[in-house]
């Protein structure tokens, strides 16, 4: 039972749906109508709020790190389960007919949750890939990826697992991500499409 109550605690905590509360509570309106229609801190910005952005960015990091933490201290052999669970919470939530984000930023609370050295170099691929191609998409799965091979390298095969698993969901999250990649139509932070 412990590795389900684990899964759930972290399924519920990343369902908080922040980037659509923050927004409401703003009166930004409903965040689904605006941009992607994803309730992450992308879309937020999108609304022109770079607060509200901020904001949601750091309360949808604390939901991922929270789960881990908790769960750590309840059934530690089943963190990263929960971690699992927050990010699957984040993109799909049940509240909002399975119908999230894209969990970049749950991700990157995991792996600080899981590993303090993975969720450094997720955050510094991170940003510093949105410094210099100012590209969200690229940024986000690139510091994905990054984050179970440094999981690896640590030596933390539990963790890489779990990492490579959301990994790869961040990267099916972006499919739409990748094929205006493709197309040189990407959008980059603070600026209209790419030519």
């Amino acid at each position: 039972m412990e590795w389900i109550l684990a899964l759930a605690l972290g399924y519920l905590l990343g369902s908080v749906p922040f980037g659509l509360i923050i927004t409401r509570l703003a009166g930004a309106g409903d965040l689904r109508a605006i941009g992607s229609g994803n309730i992450g801190a992308t879309n937020v910005l999108r609304t022109g709020r770079k607060g509200l952005a901020a904001m949601t960015l750091l309360l949808d990091l604390l939901k991922g790190l929270a789960a881990v933490l908790i769960a750590a201290r309840l059934w530690p052999d089943y963190a990263p389960l929960a971690a699992l669970g927050a990010f699957l919470g984040h993109c799909f939530p049940i509240w909002l007919g399975f119908r999230g984000g894209k969990g970049v930023a749950t991700a990157a609370g995991v792996a600080f949750g899981l590993a303090w050295p993975v969720g450094l170099a997720y955050a510094v691929t991170w940003i510093g890939l949105l410094a210099i191609v100012r590209v969200s998409s690229v940024a986000g799965m690139s510091a994905a990826v990054v984050a179970p091979l440094t999981a690896l390298v640590l030596g933390r095969t539990d963790a890489a697992l779990v990492l490579a698993v959301i990994a790869a969901l961040v990267v099916f999250q972006h499919r739409e991500n990748i094929g205006r990649l493709r197309a040189g139509t990407e959008p980059k932070i603070g600026r209209g499409k790419t030519s």
